[in-house]
């Protein structure tokens, strides 16, 4: 292993975390190019159907060597493809490839990565993780077959803990359980937090299979719970309650396209190979505890005199957090 080929994954692996479960069904994946010791790009998947992080990265670091803006949308997979392609043999020359994720080798929506890189002039391809579903392996094996230089493993146990919700929705349901609070733990008292968060929310609500929220926080709260600050349309809805009765005139029932259910056995939908996103209070939380894979914490730069908390022991693991507008996210799971 290189010296300095844990740095370069690094950056491909925080730059995954920005688009983490926005991708699915697709894993978050992320990719770097270097050159010579010079960083040309680092890039993310960012949305099932359009370019995977590897095309992204190449097509940005085309940008950084030719000085050029590339003539063709970096999200049209084949026409990037092709693009990337025709380019003269000088100018990938010498690059190195990180890549958080072994590179596709078959054809679905978007063309083979592992094909694409084969047939680039590049001098190496690291990779972190292999792909662990058996039927999308063999990219690394392909890009070697043609030449160029290939090391596995580079930060895999980091790696694996990025794609561990892909892994766990290709076989039953993912359950995300998003938190927001203050600095001192407080969960009461209206919104807690900024629009960049509230945004990042709403985008992961809407590529979601479900939403899943408690019938003591609808009644309490009385939410709308769509997806209006992204754009998109807001995901089917399960209230948890063993009581069926509730107010019809709470937004989140005229939500159109939605179907809203209310549920007090959640076992269907936890056996089927999902993606379930959980709002709720403690009510909520001590429900699904045995159930919850990974937490997402919002936490707000403010201390409040608000009584309302998450009053539950529980120790947790830090998977990885980052500044987004005023508050700080956190991914964790189960320590």
């Amino acid at each position: 292993m290189k010296i300095d080929d844990r740095f370069w994954m690094k950056l491909a692996l925080h730059e995954a975390w920005h688009f983490q479960c926005l991708t699915y069904p697709n894993p978050a994946v992320g990719c770097a190019v270097v050159k010579e010791g010079r960083l040309l790009s680092v890039e993310a998947h960012r949305k099932a159907g359009e370019s995977h992080a590897e095309v992204r990265a190449l097509m940005a670091a085309y940008e950084a060597l030719s000085g050029r803006k590339a003539p063709v949308s970096w999200e049209d997979a084949d026409a990037a493809h092709d693009f990337l392609l025709s380019q003269p043999e000088h100018l990938f020359h010498g690059c190195t490839v990180y890549m958080t994720l072994e590179p596709c080798v078959h054809q679905g929506r978007t063309p083979s990565c592992a094909w694409l890189l084969s047939r680039l002039p590049i001098h190496r391809v690291v990779i972190a993780h292999p792909d662990p579903v058996s039927s999308h392996a063999g990219g690394a094996d392909l890009i070697a077959e043609n030449g160029i230089e290939v090391e596995m493993g580079v930060c895999r146990e980091e790696a694996a803990a990025l794609i561990e919700p892909f892994r766990i929705w290709q076989e039953r349901a993912f359950v995300l359980f998003k938190l927001a609070q203050t600095s001192n733990g407080r969960i009461g008292g209206g919104y807690l937090s900024g629009e960049s968060s509230l945004e990042h929310v709403h985008r992961l609500r809407s590529v979601a299979d479900e939403m899943i929220v408690g019938g003591g926080t609808v009644r309490a709260d009385r939410p709308r719970l769509d997806c209006r600050f992204c754009g998109e349309e807001a995901p089917d809805l399960t209230i948890y309650s063993r009581h069926k009765e509730f107010d019809t005139e709470i937004p989140l029932f005229s939500v159109p396209r939605r179907r809203v259910e209310i549920r007090d056995d959640l076992g269907p939908l936890l056996e089927r190979p999902s993606f379930l996103f959980v709002e709720g209070g403690e009510g909520m939380l001590r429900a699904l505890q045995e159930r919850i894979d990974w937490f997402l914490l919002y936490q707000t730069p403010k201390l409040s005199s608000h009584p309302l908390s998450y009053n539950v022991d529980q120790k947790l693991e830090f998977l990885h957090s980052r500044k987004i507008g005023r508050d700080l996210m956190i991914w964790s799971r189960f320590g």
